[in-house]
């Protein structure tokens, strides 16, 4: 994930799976709210219809930011790991 990369209402992925919560990796959800100062962020799950199944606190080492546009060339991400 890129270094303070993550806004409200990015999208994102899980980088793990989650039993306890019926998530796994690679499901997509919703940065819905940022909490300790971008510590941690809400992330809604919803099905096709839009209606949310979960909504949980995840740390920014449990998500990765997806990207809808091209990347620059330039650009170089920066993995943080805990």
């Amino acid at each position: 994930m890129l270094t303070n990369a993550v806004k409200l209402l990015d999208v994102v992925a899980l980088t793990a799976d989650r039993p306890e919560d019926n998530l796994w990796r690679g499901q997509v959800g919703t940065v819905v709210e940022i909490l300790a100062n971008g510590r941690a962020f809400e992330v809604e799950f919803c099905d096709r219809n839009g209606r949310t199944y979960e909504s949980l606190g995840l740390c920014p080492e449990e998500i990765m930011l997806l990207h809808f546009e091209r990347a620059l060339p330039d650009r170089k991400a920066e993995l943080v790991t805990a």
